[in-house]
């Protein structure tokens, strides 16, 4: 088997250092609702000596879902084993998986909903009964054989709630949706980067990455990073103000935490759709790039600061957009 498919740590984004991820729910910051049913779930199950039931977490990337599931495997005090859903192409590849796992062990399937159809339904068994079946021989030698498995939790995680087939989206018993952040929120979380890089930042800086973070932790995360870059040759490692808002625009972060594929995508329904409507499709091929992409990272934070509306007909640039690019608002000409 492919050694990328599985491991005993969690799979994490390039850009994120393991050692800023929290390990207990004391730790984890935000997400409070989300977090306070979660802890009551993982507190019942140990209290009662049971698996903790099958959890869906989903919304746009980087709010926390990976995050989350460590947390839970390490209050439940089991293994947690993580894969990501493209990569498993074969039956065998999850069977093995499955099988591996001890009593309690927690499976971590990250983009759950890119799970290829044929694999899928080797969890339907195996989430509700703890069974696995397993065709061994060809033709007319093939044979079935059910394989018993330890109780375990999966746990998925999607940025695609509705792309999930109705069937394995049914078998989870606990479902929440990860909200973006708030700046007070990802202000306690650049404090804790700052405590575990040892880095003296002015107050005033976190102020303002959070503010241009887009209500996401990881991203915060990311630009405490390159800011601390510009600290150490501009400022003998002090993260100021002043070298804050210097970094952040030569990365071309604005004061709102746009960037340049937010403002390419923006002053494309601008300029060649009037503000739109448009289709998803016809906005990608204009700027070159994936429509999975624009929908998935893009546009959530940008539907939630009120800069473009989902309509029947497509995306519709709003006049608060208009105002914040500088553009002179006409309205929508279809």
């Amino acid at each position: 088997m492919d050694e990328r498919i599985i491991s005993n740590n969690l799979l994490i984004d390039d850009e994120v250092d393991v050692t800023l991820r929290p390990k207990s729910f004391g730790e984890y910051i935000g997400q409070k609702d989300v977090k306070e049913m979660v802890e009551i779930a993982v507190k019942a199950a140990k209290m009662r000596n049971e698996s903790l039931d099958h959890v869906l977490l989903y919304g746009p990337p980087g709010l926390g879902k990976t995050t989350l599931a460590q947390v839970i495997a390490n209050e439940l005090g089991v293994n947690i084993k993580s894969l990501s859903g493209p990569t498993i192409e074969r039956t065998g590849d999850l069977a093995a998986i499955l099988t591996s796992l001890e009593p309690g062990d927690v499976l971590f399937i990250d983009e759950i909903h890119r799970l290829p159809k044929i694999v899928e339904e080797i969890l339907y068994s195996s989430m509700e009964d703890y069974v696995i079946d397993i065709v061994v021989g060809k033709d007319s030698g093939a044979k079935s054989i059910r394989v018993d498995l330890a109780p375990f939790t999966l746990i998925g995680a999607t940025t695609r709630f509705g792309d999930l087939t109705g069937p394995l989206r049914d078998r989870f018993g606990i479902v929440h949706k990860l909200e973006f952040y708030s700046d007070a929120e990802l202000e306690i979380i650049c404090q804790r980067t700052a405590k575990i890089y040892d880095c003296q930042t002015e107050p005033q800086a976190i102020v303002e990455l959070a503010k241009r973070s887009r209500g996401t932790p990881r991203i915060v995360n990311r630009l405490f990073r390159r800011v601390r870059d510009f600290a150490d040759i501009l400022s003998e490692g002090l993260i100021t103000l002043e070298v804050t808002k210097t970094a952040l625009q030569k990365l071309k972060i604005d004061e709102l935490g746009l960037d340049n594929k937010d403002r390419e995508y923006l002053l494309g329904i601008i300029e060649k759709y009037h503000g739109g409507p448009v289709g998803l499709d016809t906005i990608a091929t204009s700027i070159s790039e994936d429509a999975g992409t624009l929908e998935d990272v893009y546009e959530p934070f940008l539907i939630q600061k009120g800069f473009i509306s989902r309509t029947p007909r497509g995306r519709v640039v709003t006049e608060k957009a208009y105002r914040h690019l500088k553009k002179s608002y006409q309205g929508s000409l279809f």
